[in-house]
């Protein structure tokens, strides 16, 4: 959710934003033409968006998406693809949004353009309910697991003092947390608390009031110069929040209205 991209990835999309600023046709008539707006994500970010035994991806991000493509008139297709790359992809036309629980960041911002924000959510640190960390300090020297590309991954190398491990996502996360093989886990609070209560997680939050600052703003991305899209698809959520749409997903998924 709370995502950042690598110096390398920022060039890339710099490129890629330069490439696509000379097609100025928005992107809403070519969404209708074709009949669907394809909607990205991760498929890695349970229980916004992951895949079932079915071999769907459903969640949060995945209902939120296909209930906006369907009040502008067309069908939502999900697409899934890895965190670290998806703006690229988004830049590169590979699909028309990114419904994944992004944080909208003043770096993204200069890439992307932002329908929402859709939710919130603060970040937070976990270990093993065993643990014997009782604070962040007490991390110092330890193995930290994140995902690679989110703003958490940015904000543990800024701090620096431990061994970073990237991982594709929060189940992998929760896996390496629970054999030992990370100390702590750096993620968004409210998927690791909807998988406390749902699976019975054995992990513990630690009190850390300094690094939330409060809560992030999540925002459904969208490629630049594109009003029409951008405006459609807001008008669309707004909507939703307004008759009960919104919260009757919210509620299935995390327990709770997150907006």
């Amino acid at each position: 959710m709370n995502r950042v991209f690598s110096s390398i990835a920022a060039a890339t999309l710099m490129l890629a934003t330069f490439t696509a600023a000379s097609a100025k046709a928005d992107d809403l008539e070519k969404v209708k033409a074709a009949g669907e707006l394809k909607i990205s994500m991760s498929g890695q970010y349970p229980p916004f968006n992951f895949v079932n035994d079915q071999n769907e991806v459903v969640g949060f991000d995945a209902d939120i998406g296909k209930a906006v493509a369907e009040r502008i008139g067309v069908k939502g297709t999900i697409i899934t693809t890895a965190w670290d790359g998806i703006i690229a992809g988004l830049i590169a036309s590979k699909y028309d949004t990114v419904v994944g629980s992004m944080t909208i960041t003043p770096e993204r911002e200069k890439v992307v353009d932002f329908v929402g924000p859709y939710y919130h959510a603060g970040r937070a640190v976990f270990v093993n309910e065993a643990s014997k960390v009782q604070s962040l300090d007490e991390l110092k020297g330890k193995t930290l697991g994140v995902t690679l590309g989110e703003t958490h991954e940015k904000w543990a190398r800024e701090q620096g003092g431990w061994d970073l491990r990237t991982y594709k996502g929060l189940p992998e996360l929760l896996l390496e947390l629970k054999a030992g093989r990370v100390d702590a886990i750096v993620v968004d609070n409210i998927p690791v608390m909807v998988a406390v209560k749902e699976t019975g997680e054995k992990v513990r939050k630690l009190d850390t009031p300094d690094i939330e600052g409060g809560s992030v703003a999540i925002g459904i991305a969208i490629r630049k110069d594109n009003p029409e899209l951008k405006a459609a698809m807001q008008k669309a959520l707004d909507e939703m929040m307004a008759d009960g749409t919104y919260e009757k997903i919210s509620m299935e998924w995390v327990g709770s209205d997150i907006r």
